[in-house]
């Protein structure tokens, strides 16, 4: 499929895909439709609400979001541009953020992951100006290749996903916040 280079991007994150859009679009409003959701499943909770787990798992909202800030960064800043990988993207700082206590700054976990989303769609944007869906300039991995802008933002969704459904079920048992999109 060819990008369409002379569509122009909208002024603010699309909050939904387009009905009838390009290809770009519609991967940018899926994923900003998970980001959007998330972080409503997310809000309005302290730190000791965000230290809640569901049955066995020690998943919780904190870790979430703490391991989503480092998908962010770790997806379009390295994959993406094959900056250098942020300080703790070893195995250790991957565990580490599911580490999540009631005493730990919840604040700081929410500024990192906005931090993170604004820099990738920063990221996002210079790599769409700099060959669109298919520009494949970032980490090259033995045996398997170069990630396409395409294939990056694919699997950034379903990582979105997939812990938008943990985060669902685990705020439904915080306080039975329940549904698929945030209110109007």
């Amino acid at each position: 499929m060819t990008e369409e280079p002379d569509t122009p991007r909208p002024a603010e994150p699309l909050t939904e895909p387009p009905l009838a859009g390009n290809e770009l679009d519609t991967l940018l409003g899926s994923l900003e439709r998970m980001r959007r959701t998330l972080a409503w499943k997310c809000a309005d909770l302290d730190a000791d609400a965000m230290a809640i787990t569901v049955g066995a798992s020690t998943m919780t909202i904190g870790g979430l979001l703490r391991h989503l800030a480092r998908c962010e960064v770790d997806s379009f800043s390295w994959k993406l541009h094959d900056h250098d990988r942020a300080s703790g993207s070893d195995a250790e700082g991957w565990d580490r953020d599911w580490q999540w206590t009631a005493a730990a700054d919840a604040d700081l976990a929410w500024q990192e992951w906005r931090t993170a989303v604004e820099r990738s769609r920063v990221l996002v944007a210079e790599a769409v100006a700099d060959g669109g869906l298919g520009r494949a300039k970032g980490h090259h991995f033995d045996g398997w290749g170069t990630p396409s802008l395409r294939r990056i933002l694919i699997d950034m969704i379903e990582e979105y996903a997939r812990h938008t459904g943990h985060a669902d079920l685990i705020r439904e048992v915080i306080d039975g916040r329940v549904g698929e999109d945030p209110p109007a």
